[in-house]
């Protein structure tokens, strides 16, 4: 048998002091609820999270127990174990390396949670469960890679696992739980979008990463991977002092955590910290409480001290202090050192709890000019009424965000079963087997517990949310910079973006101008990226309106053929003036050719004429019914027009 290939060691890598600090935490004190690390790819993440597992030492679990239960303690066995324990059973154990358990993006709910074995109950007749991913990665590391791209609901699932320490499965007529606790380590990069704030508060670290901007440190980075992929086992070796130094640290806190206290003037600074640095919620308090107490521990001290506060706010604020989107997240350092310097002078007097956080200016720029452009900075965005697409004819039931659809693969979550047989055959047993059980003194069942006819066949109807996409396409030649209808116009489409973060919508956006258009953002659930560039969009020049929809028509296409059930929605706002042709004819002709190959696309659309007057020989109106798309001219573009408009269209 070929030895197992050494593991790059967590202690050569370069760098990433606080990845490394944070996994270093949840490996003494599991329940700190996890990591999420966000950064750039090729910054070490799953290098790191894999060094980690073979830096603990082995763990002793029962012998043939598929949840890897600890032997000695009852409180991480499963009902199996435990029993026998309790029965006087003395249980076998061995000694096995710490689990590394990888949550590929494509994973079903049944693979993460566990489901029946199939084979069992088709032999048997009785319903036996088959362990998932949580179950493999109990006592372990379980490793998410892009984990802002997961379902939301494998991600809520996996969450409350991480936060309870069991996995509780209620499906396909069966009722079981088993203990899950694992360290979470998740990663994502936030240019291809957010979590959710509820779930982005679940994790308990977080640490944002990026390559390593020091020539020593890059080159150590280069040189050391080298060493490694020619002779790992070398490698290895080399570092063994440095990882078993690490290893003691570790397991040294783990043994002093239980007996760190803290006193009550520390967990008046915790709570100070977080409403002056505006924290909604509680578990900020918590888990900053709880990280200060393993830092304690890990540095060998009995209590917890003000340092280890100020250490613990940097892991477990930042992804906690954003009260909406479009505003940038991170610590206040300089209110933080005021928090500090406050508690350091009132230590010995009575405490009067902190006001309110401060509301910070706003930090908007000026307009800034440059030859025949403005810049107009967006007027101040506001809540709206929620976007509604047009459903489909057969798979969406209702509208809305939270509108779910047929899923066409084994994606989603399973909600009942139904005699038509999908595309890929996803059998629901439970059904199934409840079909054939009327019949089996009827059926010749030869070795077979149960004997299953084609009648009985039962399949597994599954839904999934629909994605919906919203594409701007912003007219931003002179024209549009007169009467601050730019500036309403950005404030319109900001306020849009705010209620695409809360429902993880994807959102375009394209600008024409000048002599062509460009894509400001192609399709993404990064909102805030959307914000920033309509930030800096200028106003000046021509109309290339046929650039525009030419462009919009292409990248509906590209986006579509990913995500085929996907609802769309192209967004234009004009005056509707073109003047520069894409092909040398005359360009509305140029834009009623778009417009019916738009319509072709069979995507909801909408046109909003920005125009101040009403203007008969306007040629929106005959654009707008060849594109199948709603028209609204208005006497001066106002952002709550704007909104009411497109909530209508979309009904």
């Amino acid at each position: 048998m070929t030895p197992k290939r050494p593991v790059y060691p967590f202690a050569a890598l370069v760098g990433q002091d606080l990845l490394k600090k944070a996994l270093i935490l949840n490996a003494v004190n599991p329940k700190l609820g996890g990591v999420l690390v966000r950064g750039e790819k090729g910054t070490a993440k799953s290098t790191a999270a894999r060094g980690l597992a073979e830096l603990l030492p082995p763990i002793a679990t029962v012998a043939n127990c598929p949840f890897h239960c600890d032997p000695e303690d009852q409180a991480l066995m499963c009902d199996d174990c435990r029993k026998r324990r309790e029965a006087g059973e003395s249980l076998p154990g061995r000694a096995r390396p710490m689990p590394v358990v990888d949550l590929p993006l494509g994973t079903t709910e049944d693979r993460l949670l566990g489901t029946i074995d199939l084979e069992k109950a088709v032999k048997t007749g009785e319903k036996h469960f088959e362990p998932g991913l949580l179950a493999h990665a109990h006592r372990g590391i379980l490793y998410v890679d892009e984990v802002n791209l997961l379902d939301d609901h494998l991600v809520d699932v996996l969450l409350d696992a991480a936060a309870m320490g069991v996995n509780v499965v209620e499906r396909e007529g069966i009722s079981f739980s088993h203990p899950a606790r694992f360290i979470l380590v998740g990663t994502m990069n936030p240019e291809e979008g957010e979590l959710r704030p509820q779930l982005l508060d679940r994790f308990g670290l977080c640490v944002e990463i990026t390559g390593l901007k020091n020539y020593e440190d890059r080159m150590a980075v280069v040189e050391r991977r080298l060493a490694y992929e020619d002779d790992p086992e070398k490698f290895a070796r080399e570092w063994e002092p440095e990882q078993e130094r690490l290893r003691g640290n570790i397991l040294a806190a783990r043994q002093r955590l239980a007996e760190v206290g803290f006193d009550p003037a520390i967990l008046r600074l915790i709570t100070a910290v977080c409403l002056e640095q505006g924290v909604d919620g509680h578990r900020a308090d918590i888990y900053m409480l709880k990280t200060a107490q393993t830092l304690a521990a890990f540095h060998g001290r009995g209590r917890v001290g003000v340092e280890d506060v100020k250490e613990a706010a940097f892991l477990v604020l930042p992804h906690r202090l954003r009260k909406k989107p479009f505003g940038e997240a991170g610590i206040d350092r300089q209110n933080l050192e005021e928090i500090f310097q406050k508690h350091r002078e009132e230590q010995e007097r009575a405490y009067t709890p902190p006001g309110p956080a401060a509301v910070e200016p706003d930090s908007r720029s000026e307009e800034t000019r440059s030859i025949g452009e403005v810049t107009a900075a967006p007027a101040d965005p506001f809540p709206v009424k929620p976007l509604e697409f047009a459903p489909d004819r057969q798979d969406r039931q209702a509208p809305g965000s939270r509108t779910r659809a047929k899923s066409r693969d084994q994606t989603g979550r399973y909600v009942r079963s139904g005699l038509t047989r999908p595309p890929v055959p996803d059998l629901a047993l439970d059904a199934t087997l409840r079909a054939a059980a009327p019949y089996q003194n009827l059926r010749d069942k030869g070795n077979l517990a149960v004997a299953i006819a084609d009648a009985d066949l039962r399949y597994k109807v599954r839904e999934k949310r629909i994605g919906r996409h919203i594409l701007f396409v912003v007219d931003a030649s002179g024209s549009m910079g007169a009467d601050e209808r730019m500036a309403e116009t950005k404030a319109a489409i900001l306020s849009l973006l705010l209620d695409a973060y809360q429902k993880r919508e994807r959102v375009g956006l394209i600008a024409f101008r000048g002599e062509t258009a460009e894509v400001l953002l192609p399709f993404t659930n990064s909102v805030d990226n959307a914000a920033r560039r309509l930030a800096v969009l200028p106003t000046g020049g021509k109309t290339p309106l046929p650039a525009g929809l030419a462009l919009a028509c292409d990248l509906i296409k590209k986006e579509k053929a990913g995500h085929p059930q996907d609802a769309f929605l192209l967004v234009l706002i004009t005056d509707g003036k073109a003047n520069i042709s894409l092909t040398g004819k005359p360009p509305m002709a140029e834009v009623k050719e778009l417009a019916a190959r738009i319509r072709s696309l069979g995507i909801d659309a909408m046109i909003l004429n920005t125009e101040r007057y009403w203007h008969e020989a306007s040629n929106l109106p005959e654009i707008s019914r060849i594109m199948g798309a709603s028209h609204y001219t208005i006497e001066k573009l106002r952002a709550g027009d704007v909104v009411a408009r497109i909530g209508a269209a979309l009904k």
